[in-house]
């Protein structure tokens, strides 16, 4: 994976620009998200994401936090989020699962699934361009149904971050 790419996934993780990920970077696209749908912290949807969160957290560093610091350098980010899942991706998505699942949750108020415009707007709180965030959804919901499920969601969120191409 070319180091451009690299940085843009790490980005994507760091949400306050200091360099490194920790616990607040994911407390963070929380309340990001919380902010978006109008859900109090909290309700049972924002205490969900909470803990999807903090367990996103705890798999992210227990993977790539080598030096046991409570953050995730870029060089470790590299090393584990990359590199050791790149041959198991599906490792990767279930880290990933609870934290996605209390977004999708907190986005789906009427609790019938999440909408392609609903997942643009997911993608949106983080910083996804709106014409990559069109693609996504677009490629997620493969029946045309409207609607984009929790598996697919972290099948292509895994794919993402530990697939090169």
């Amino acid at each position: 994976m070319d180091e451009r790419r690299i940085a843009a996934r790490f980005a994507g993780f760091d949400q306050d620009g200091n360099g490194y990920i920790d616990r607040e970077d994911f407390y963070v696209a929380a309340k990001a998200l919380l902010a978006e749908f109008g859900v109090a912290a909290r309700s049972e949807r924002g205490q969900a994401l909470f803990a999807g969160a903090e367990a996103f957290w705890q798999g992210m560093a227990g993977i790539a936090d080598v030096d046991g610091d409570q953050r995730v350098t870029r060089e470790e980010f590299v090393t584990g989020a990359v590199k050791r899942l790149r041959d198991n991706p599906d490792r990767f998505a279930e880290i990933a699962r609870p934290f996605l699942r209390g977004a999708m949750a907190v986005a789906d108020a009427e609790g019938d699934g999440v909408t392609s415009d609903t997942g643009r707007r997911i993608l949106g709180v983080f910083g996804v361009e709106p014409d990559v965030a069109q693609a996504a959804v677009d490629a997620l919901d493969a029946d045309a149904s409207g609607r984009i499920s929790e598996d697919a969601a972290v099948r292509a969120f895994a794919r993402y971050f530990t697939v090169p191409e």
